[in-house]
């Protein structure tokens, strides 16, 4: 079985990057205006038209947000980290802004962009993935002015709406400012057409409820969650997708509901019976009502002895539509989702043509799939099984822990046999393990105290198959930087004195090297050795440097030599013979030896700047910081624009001298965990602040 994250067909467009409750009788959460013929101009009055657009433009453009997130998803074992943008539309005086699930329900950081360019922090309220709507909530604390009105929309009734009217589609596209574009509604039933593919969002099937106002004002990535305004100047609907050239938004009668729950309670409640639907076939031509499709075991409607080809044509008194389309299902889907959990419900229908009871009670609704979790001393992402998705890995409980992915060179990956990605783990040495946290907890205490990682039984489940592995969990140990044996150093580069190079210098016949840089400070810089300079003996033996496959031969003499030795150079300069004694000192650690420091909070590895560092960024005797030295794609420290080779000169005004005083900064941030944190860099010639938003 394979747990569904988020599927798109290819002809289907989002109109946000990232990742569908609707109420039989949903109600108001604001003012409602019904869109009657009589009010609306007429699409050849251009004048009555345009002056009806400027209405409309007027009441709902200011209350437009532009919504720049930074969201999680797991991949490869982690929970990588990206940027999306989207729209929204503040639908209260106190904050409430209105978007889509797909914008914004995997937010970890949210600001929002006013129409008047002012930029505010918001948070998540609630979140549903299944009618794709999503309420965040303004933190009027970081305006400019907290006490500053809000300017707000009011919904319209979606279910006045026809085939025809004038529609204004408003959001920012592309992340660009707020625009308006303009169309008439296509459709007001548009549904996903088979022939597309199934369309899920965080495991939920888009269509299930929703049934779209389909319209051409033209939408683009970045217009999700932006509102569908009719000229009474009134939200009418949420754009959700792109389909062609067609948009699609979600009613605004089933996003008022979702959105009063979620400003509630945080997420919206609903029943669950069991069962699938689908359309009438065409052969079932006296058929009434809806066909069953299919019953789930260990659930109401199996409990209450439904089958599949069974007929429903009432459901708790309420006459079922005769379903002949794929447009006829949602309305059926909004009867069960909208009973209250736990009621008596009475289903009635037929069977081979005898009319059939079933009486059952309904049960709370868990989502298709539960959000998935890092657990780094794992080197996975894993997630609690929900009712459906035990179901659906054929398990008789929600016991055990789905593997959703493994990190590449982790402890699952590196375990005998690896752990996959859709294994169960089911124990850990000997311990049953319920759920996620279950595992986080005994993780938690397994590693206490621990300095490195210490092995683990592990029984888990693949396929039809148990399986046991051992797993090493626990604190990564940092590689220790084996030193080499000290050897000598005089601090110069050179190049072979070639044949050529030595007839064209007047020194035909000799062999040796030229000076091509000398580190200041270096032993040679203090004997006074000078670019230019002939070096042609050491220590009265010729240098015999000739070809250019002789480059490392000076070096190697050097060497040889043990530190603190005084070598004689000889050689010439500016055609005048040259005698020079160096003192040899110790050779400067080489990159691999330096002290290094893994992030796993940011997510980079930085090392103390070696000299070459200091001589090819021409620092001063005075600048200090060190080295990035690789950056993890996706992480907090990539997110926020560092690179690797940065040189990191300080974070929050504490500067990062070395890789000591790196680790207690990062230490510090860990335990006071603030809402941002300044990186201060050098990059090449220039200086650059980055404000990372970690979520700790």
């Amino acid at each position: 079985m394979t747990m569904n994250r988020s599927f798109l067909s290819a002809t289907l467009l989002l109109a946000a990057p990232g990742f569908l409750a609707d109420a039989a009788k949903a109600p108001d959460v604001g003012p409602v205006s019904p869109n009657d013929a009589a009010t609306r101009p007429a699409l050849g009055d251009s004048e009555a038209e345009r002056a009806a657009i400027q209405r409309a433009v007027d009441a709902v453009y200011p209350a437009l947000v532009r919504i720049h997130v930074v969201y999680e998803e797991g991949r490869e074992g982690r929970m990588e980290k990206n940027r999306a943008t989207g729209s929204g539309a503040i639908i209260s005086e106190d904050g409430y802004v209105l978007t889509n699930h797909h914008v914004a329900g995997r937010a970890t950081r949210v600001v929002c962009r006013l129409s008047n360019r002012e930029e505010v922090d918001a948070v998540v309220v609630g979140t549903d993935a299944l009618s794709d709507l999503c309420i965040l909530k303004l933190d009027l604390a970081s305006r400019r002015d907290p006490k500053a009105k809000l300017p707000v929309a009011k919904f319209g009734n979606s279910d006045h709406l026809t085939v025809g009217d004038v529609v204004l589609a408003m959001g920012s596209p592309a992340g660009l400012s707020q625009s308006v574009t303009k169309g008439i509604v296509s459709n007001t039933a548009m549904i996903l057409p088979n022939n597309l593919g199934s369309f899920i969002l965080d495991g939920e099937r888009v269509g299930e409820l929703v049934r779209w106002i389909g319209h051409d004002a033209v939408i683009y990535p970045g217009n999700s969650g932006g509102p569908l305004v009719n000229l009474q100047g009134e939200i009418v609907g949420v754009n959700e997708v792109g389909v062609g050239s067609l948009g699609g938004a979600i009613p605004s009668n089933v996003a008022q509901a979702v959105a009063k729950e979620l400003i509630a309670k945080g997420t919206v409640t609903r029943s669950w019976i069991g069962i699938d639907v689908q359309p009438l076939l065409k052969q079932m031509a006296d058929a009434k009502g809806v066909l069953v499709s299919a019953v789930l075991p260990d659930s109401p409607a199996k409990s209450a002895g439904l089958e599949p080809g069974d007929f429903i044509t009432r459901f708790n008194g309420d006459s079922v539509l005769e379903s002949r389309s794929e447009e006829d299902i949602p309305v059926f889907n909004r009867l069960v989702l909208g009973a209250p959990v736990g009621a008596k419900v009475t289903l009635k229908g037929l069977r081979a043509g005898q009319p059939m009871t079933w009486p059952l009670t309904t049960v709370a609704r868990e989502p298709n799939l539960a959000k998935e979790i890092e657990i780094k001393n794992w080197g996975l992402t894993a997630r609690s099984f929900t009712r459906v998705s035990a179901l659906e890995s054929h398990r008789k409980t929600k016991q055990g822990v789905f593997v959703d992915s493994v990190r590449p060179g982790g402890p699952c990956a590196e375990a005998k046999p690896a752990l996959k990605n859709e294994d169960i783990l089911t124990k850990v040495n000997g311990q049953e393990i319920a759920d996620v946290d279950a595992l986080i907890a005994f993780t938690k205490e397994f590693t206490k105290g621990s300095t490195e990682p210490k092995p683990v039984l592990v029984t888990f489940e693949r396929d039809t198959q148990e399986l046991v592995t051992v797993a090493k969990v626990g604190p990564e140990i940092q590689d220790d930087k084996p030193s080499r044996p000290a050897k000598a150093w005089l601090g110069v580069q050179t190049q072979v004195l070639t044949s050529d190079l030595a007839e064209a210098l007047g020194l035909e016949g000799k062999k040796g090297v030229r000076v091509t840089q000398v580190v200041p400070g270096s032993p040679a810089d203090v004997a006074g050795v000078k670019v230019g300079d002939l070096l042609l003996k050491l220590d009265g033996q010729v240098i015999a440097a000739r070809t250019q496959s002789d480059q490392e031969l000076f070096e190697n003499l050097v060497r040889q030599y043990k530190v603190g030795t005084e070598a004689e150079l000889e050689g010439v300069r500016s055609g005048q013979a040259l005698k020079l004694t160096a003192k040899l000192g110790r050779q400067p650690k080489p990159n691999s030896e330096l002290d290094e420091y893994k992030d796993d909070q940011f997510e980079f590895k930085a090392r103390d700047l070696s000299l070459t560092d200091r001589i090819d960024e021409r620092l001063k005797d005075d600048e200090k910081g060190v080295r990035v030295s690789s950056i993890q794609n996706a992480g907090w420290a990539a997110l926020g624009g560092l690179g690797s080779g940065d040189i990191l000169v300080s974070i929050d005004g504490q500067p990062t001298e070395s890789i000591a005083a790196l680790k207690k900064i990062m230490a510090k941030l860990r335990d006071t965990k603030p809402r941002r944190v300044s990186f201060f860099i050098k990059r090449g010639i220039r200086t650059q602040y980055l404000e990372m938003e970690p979520k700790w």
